[in-house]
Formats: C-alpha cells, sequence, structure tokens
C-alpha cells in the first residue's frame, strides 16, 4: 500500500483527517477541535491538569514499538496520573512534532492508539498543534480531570501506622524492556547478511511486553476504592519505580515507612525474566518504573475493607520520620530504600 505523506495533507487537513469522526462524550465539554480553544465547563468541581512530554530515543524506541501502542501508551500514561489524584479523566490535548519519515497512514495508527485509550477511560480528545521535528517524534500530551475538591487525594497526606498498599504487581513492565532490548541488541549484531528475516524471541513472554508497550491506567482500582467508602491519605502512580515514589509520598508527609520484600506483588513471568538475565527480581520490582500501578496510603481502620480489594496488595506501613524508609527482607534486615528508578539528563 503506498503511503501518503503528510505534505499532501498540510497541517490543517492532517488535523482534519484524523480528528474528523471525534464526538465529545463529557458534559463538561463544551467546545472540542476546531476553534482556538477548547471550552470547558466543571461548575462547583476541582480542575485537574497533567502534562506529558515523550521524546524518541529517550522515552520510546521506534525499533520495537508499533505507533497504535505508543499511541495507547502515551495517552494511559497521562490519564493514569489524573487516577493518582482519585479524580474523573475528562479531556484531553495532544501535539506531535514529526519529521519527514513519518506518513499520514503512520499518524493515523499513532492516533487510533490514543484514541482507543480515550474510549476505554470516557476522554474526550478536544485539541492540540502538529509541528515538524529534525530530531525524530516528540509527543505532548494534556489531560484534563475533575474531582470534588473534598475527594482530591495529594502526596503529602500520608500519616504515621497508615497502611501502604500497591494495586497490581510490580517490575513486570521493566522486564519488558530488557526483553525488547535484548532482542533489538541480537538484531543489530546479526548483520542480516544471510537475508533470513529476524523473529526475535518472545514465547511466553507476552505478559511482559504488553506491561512494556500497553501498560494501563487503574482507573478501576478508583472504583473499587469509592465503592468500598476508602478515601486513601497520599497516593501516586507508579512511573519512576516504587522506591523513588514512596521516598516521594514520606518526603512530602513528613513520615517513615517500612516495606516488607516478602509482600511486594510480583508476577510469575518476571520473577522467571529475571533469572533468566541473571537480575535481582525485587531490584527490578523496587526500581523499575513504567508498572503505572496505583501507591496509596489508608488509615489503619481501612484494614479489613482493604483487604477484600482483588487487586490491592498491602505491603506495609508509615512510621515516625526518624525511623527511616526501610524495605524489611525475608531474613528481617532493614535496608534503607533509595531511588534508583529511571530520571532524566536535567536531573543528573
Amino acid at each position: 500500500m503506498k503511503e501518503t505523506e503528510i505534505s499532501e495533507l498540510g497541517e490543517f487537513g492532517l488535523i482534519d483527517h484524523l480528528t474528523k469522526d471525534i464526538q465529545p462524550v463529557n458534559k463538561s465539554t463544551i467546545y472540542g477541535i476546531g476553534d482556538d480553544a477548547a471550552v470547558l465547563e466543571y461548575g462547583d468541581r476541582e480542575t485537574l491538569v497533567t502534562t506529558d512530554m515523550l521524546m524518541e530515543g529517550v522515552h520510546f524506541d521506534l525499533t520495537y514499538t508499533p505507533l497504535k501502542h505508543l499511541g495507547y501508551k502515551a495517552a494511559s500514561v497521562n490519564i493514569s496520573d489524573i487516577y493518582a489524584m482519585n479524580g474523573k479523566p475528562c479531556q484531553m490535548t495532544l501535539s506531535v512534532a514529526l519529521s519527514k519519515r513519518f506518513s499520514v497512514e503512520d499518524m493515523e495508527d499513532f492516533y487510533d492508539g490514543v484514541m482507543l485509550a480515550c474510549r476505554k477511560h470516557g476522554v474526550d480528545l478536544v485539541g492540540g498543534d502538529t509541528t515538524s521535528s529534525l530530531t525524530g517524534l516528540a509527543i505532548s500530551i494534556t489531560c484534563i480531570g475533575e474531582a470534588r475538591k473534598e475527594d482530591i487525594v495529594y502526596r503529602n497526606g500520608a500519616k504515621q501506622n497508615d497502611l501502604i498498599c500497591v494495586s497490581g504487581n510490580l517490575g513486570a513492565a521493566y522486564m519488558g524492556l530488557q526483553l525488547l532490548e535484548r532482542e533489538k541488541a541480537v538484531f543489530n549484531s546479526t548483520g542480516h547478511d544471510d537475508g533470513e528475516p529476524f523473529s526475535p524471541d518472545f514465547s511466553g513472554k507476552e505478559y511482559l511486553l504488553e506491561r512494556q508497550l500497553k501498560p494501563e491506567a487503574r482507573g478501576d482500582i478508583i472504583k473499587e476504592l469509592a465503592e468500598a467508602g476508602i478515601k486513601p491519605t497520599s497516593m501516586m502512580d507508579i512511573s519512576d519505580g516504587l522506591s523513588s515514589e514512596l521516598i516521594h509520598i514520606c518526603r512530602q508527609s513528613g513520615t517513615g515507612c517500612q516495606v516488607y520484600q516478602n509482600r511486594i506483588p510480583i508476577d510469575y513471568q518476571t520473577a522467571v525474566m529475571a533469572e533468566e538475565m541473571n537480575m535481582d527480581v525485587y531490584t527490578c520490582a523496587l526500581n523499575g518504573g513504567e508498572d503505572y500501578e496505583l501507591l496509596f496510603t489508608v488509615p489503619l481502620e481501612c484494614h479489613e475493607r482493604i483487604m477484600t480489594l482483588k487487586d490491592v496488595r498491602l505491603i506495609g506501613h508509615m512510621t515516625k520520620p526518624e525511623l527511616g524508609r526501610m524495605l524489611v527482607t525475608d531474613s528481617g534486615q532493614e535496608i534503607e530504600l533509595k531511588a534508583q528508578g529511571w530520571q532524566s539528563h536535567l536531573d543528573e
């Protein structure tokens, strides 16, 4: 199939082509794509705004990331930030800078992924921008959400003796990345002189790939917490690793913490892959990042209700700040948590 150069449509023609069938689903979206600005109305609710910038070669590698998966992931991780505030995601703006190597069909795939995530979480795409790039693909996404003032959860509300909880399991996304990087290295080292097609070995590891390429924002956990009558005292999504996020909460809440190694949830495929690559699985779970699970604290009196939630694991409790931020090993040894997850070069 012949690919269509973006220059054939132009900037506005491309936007029209990609967004012509988008219809708002939220009452707060008064007017979406098609004017100088979107018009939103929230009444008596608080407005939540989060934004992410994703750069090719830094945050994603198109060698092994399909554009549809990239669109889904880019939207999902932004939506996840609204859930991490205990809010409801409602609208999104999307801006992309792209080089001439991308076709109209490439951008269709990318937008298909974005819209798949938007439809799943009831989010309206209401605007954005496109421009040219000389250095590859750049993506900027802003998600706008809403919440009642009394429902918003910040990072700074944890108290001594609060229970520490996480959703899902940890380390799988990082092991998926290691698998993709390993197969990319094999691909680059073979040279392909024999003309044979390269077939990466992903058998039995599909879950790890899905966690890396198609992470899910945990709106289902937010719904379960509300139905159980539980309001977390603090909450974050796990983008840079459990250790890093726990340290953020402790610093902002003025507490210490104790997390128990044997309570950290790890999937079987994650453990097998870590062993295969001679890596410590708990190090991967603590520092790998990109799981986009929810980390939150709840009052001690919520213990029984928390235990009824099907995909939530109790992993520790908050302590006095002078007791530090500790990981308790299976042997009872206490090790200080350190933020060893991903950091941008600007943080170095």
